[in-house]
């Protein structure tokens, strides 16, 4: 491993990743929540790696990325993944999180957000995730918009995924996209997916097929002075993908059921997504794995060609 020092808080690097950094290969940062808090032991180890050989496959070098001990870890090993994977409680962290936990020294899973504060910082440009988070179903009453959105404002990353959960109001997730300027790209695609679902049902403000044109259009984001992040969408394979009527009925018998049980918060995400699972008798979840590997692969792609292009 080799260890750079930010102010006062260690960036440790996985000696490929380091290597890849140092070359000019293209590196695609991975988030750890879905070691923690997703599949039982050994599974989640698992899924972790077939995430990392989808990343591979496309042609980059993965970097999961994790606090622990005072670190920040990119570029878990195999047994760091296999500690996570097997080791009970270990806190969700995201942006506004990772100060307190670093400084207390714990080990923590980095989510979307705040993997991008750590991808940035260890200068990684791509990062992939199945789904981002979103504005919630009535936010206008309980202002719950995850921090994944704000993060984009402040991050200079390019961030692959297949949309956002289907559980939340996709539609004002686009609005704000749409007021921070941050741009949203489709993939060989007319629509916003809804993670495991191939569409939103709203289309995409805009679609691009190659893979160097949307190189150099997120380089363009930055050269024109953002530093925001650049979203590029893809969706789930259709034979992979799970009926958009059927989640959508599942959601709203959930909405109302944690209504009534007085769920809200952080709570309502997991919630929802239980339902969902339950609903589909499990296929949500097998989706959701898909998802997870697809995005990797597709962000390894656009990493790949991201970095031809700065090589040129």
């Amino acid at each position: 491993m080799s260890t750079s020092s930010l102010p006062d808080i260690p960036l440790v690097l996985g000696d490929e990743v380091a290597d890849a950094l140092n070359e000019g290969r293209p590196v695609v940062a991975l988030e750890s929540n879905v070691i923690t808090h997703g599949l039982p032991y050994p599974d989640n180890a698992a899924t972790a790696r077939k995430v990392e050989q989808a990343v591979r496959a496309g042609g980059s070098v993965p970097a999961t990325i994790a606090v622990d001990a005072g670190r920040i870890v990119v570029g878990m090993s195999d047994a760091d993944i296999d500690r996570f994977a097997s080791t009970p409680g270990i806190p969700k962290v995201s942006s506004r999180d990772m100060p307190v936990v670093l400084a207390q020294g714990r080990m923590g899973a980095l989510t979307v957000a705040s993997c991008l504060v750590a991808a940035e910082r260890a200068g990684i440009a791509f990062f992939s995730s199945a789904g981002i988070g979103g504005v919630h179903r009535g936010a206008e009453r309980t202002m719950d918009i995850s921090s994944d959105l704000v993060q984009f404002t402040r991050s200079k990353v390019a961030v692959v995924c297949a949309g956002a959960k289907k559980i939340l109001d996709l539609g004002l997730t686009l609005e704000y996209l749409e007021t921070q300027c941050v741009p949203v790209v489709s993939y060989r695609s007319d629509d916003f997916p809804a993670f495991y679902c191939v569409s939103s049902g709203f289309p995409s403000p805009m679609r691009l097929d190659d893979d160097e044109v949307i190189a150099r259009a997120v380089e363009n984001h930055w050269a024109l002075g953002s530093n925001s992040a650049f979203l590029v969408t893809t969706p789930v394979r259709p034979e992979e993908a799970i009926d958009s009527d059927e989640v959508d009925a599942a959601i709203t018998e959930a909405m109302a059921a944690a209504d009534r049980d007085g769920i809200r918060g952080q709570a309502i995400t997991k919630y929802l997504m239980r339902a969902v699972d339950a609903a589909t008798q499990g296929r949500s979840s097998r989706a959701n794995m898909a998802v997870l590997v697809s995005t990797a692969e597709v962000g390894g792609r656009l990493a790949a060609a991201h970095a031809r292009l700065k090589a040129a």
